[in-house]
């Protein structure tokens, strides 16, 4: 039986990763198809997707199968919300812009200015009705909805702001449903947003209390992985010890966000790939929190991902 999982992508960090990670499951896919004839529409892609046939007016679903039910028109389950255009525009026009239509984004034009106030208090009521029915249209197209996943950063205004209010709604409106949460933590040192750690610090409060599980990543930490390889690759070509990433000159001049994002949506898609796929050691995501959370409010969990590859970093 399917089991399906609506991602929320939240500000320009969680629409950026949103990206990647919508790359990176349509190959994976597609790799577990690639000894087929024809590609599937089976329980594993139907997790991320949904299949919908284009030549009726509205689109009709289209079930899962086996191996008997061809693909027409993937759309992702996903719901995407910004404050501001650009990103989202930019997802809309890329080459990923069949997995989305207009029942499936939010945007503004304004942004939430780095204030996770003015995100919560303000765009989150505005925006609450409409980011509600986005989410129940979503919902209704799953058989078993089993999770909702977001992606979100905790810098910003948006994402800590607005993502913190949709977090408070689904725990209203979905208490049954797992609220998995992929939350990237501001650099404390160098951060160029001199309001990160408030947003910071209130975001943290509604996620101890309204998610069910986290998973913080940081932004340092994310670079540290890409300089890291660089320099062992480096040293691999020429054979001599080059400086690592602390302690010593950068690999590469600037911050590679779009490695770094890259990292953050490959946890995502290995977290869930035992549910997607057949095998003898799969774990069904409640079982995470079972096994892992001891007190509803310490669901903090660290991850770690090896070995570090060039797909790693591609995401």
């Amino acid at each position: 039986m399917p089991r399906e999982c609506i991602t929320i992508q939240a500000g320009q960090c969680g629409n950026q990763v949103g990206c990647k990670f919508w790359e990176s499951a349509l190959r994976e896919h597609a790799a577990a198809a690639s000894g087929t004839r024809y590609p599937a529409f089976d329980d594993a892609l139907s997790s991320f997707f949904r299949n919908v046939d284009t030549r009726y007016t509205p689109p009709r679903e289209i079930k899962a199968g086996n191996c008997s039910v061809p693909i027409q028109c993937l759309k992702a389950r996903a719901v995407l919300i910004d404050m501001e255009e650009g990103v989202v525009n930019q997802l809309l026009k890329g080459p990923l812009s069949e997995l989305f239509d207009e029942k499936q984004y939010i945007t503004d034009n304004s942004g939430s200015g780095n204030n996770w106030a003015q995100g919560h208090e303000f765009y989150g009521p505005k925006y609450s009705d409409a980011i509600l029915e986005k989410v129940r249209h979503e919902a209704e197209s799953c058989h078993s909805l089993q999770s909702f996943f977001m992606l979100h950063s905790l810098g910003g205004g948006t994402g800590s702001g607005v993502g913190s209010y949709v977090l408070e709604l689904l725990n209203d409106m979905y208490p049954k449903v797992h609220r998995f949460c992929t939350s990237i933590f501001p650099n404390a040192e160098d951060d160029d947003v001199i309001t990160s750690p408030y947003n910071s610090l209130l975001s943290m409060a509604v996620l101890a209390e309204h998610a069910d599980c986290v998973l913080p990543l940081e932004n340092q930490a994310l670079l540290d992985i890409i300089q890291k390889k660089e320099s062992w690759d480096a040293k691999a070509e020429a054979g001599q010890r080059l400086p690592t990433s602390r302690g010593g000159s950068k690999v590469r001049p600037g911050k590679p966000f779009d490695e770094m994002n890259g990292i953050a949506a490959n946890l995502l898609l290995h977290l869930t790939s035992s549910m997607r796929f057949e095998g003898t050691l799969n774990v069904d995501l409640n079982e995470i929190t079972t096994n892992l959370v001891p007190f509803p409010r310490l669901h903090f969990l660290v991850s770690s991902m090896a070995p570090y590859s060039s797909s790693l970093l591609s995401g």
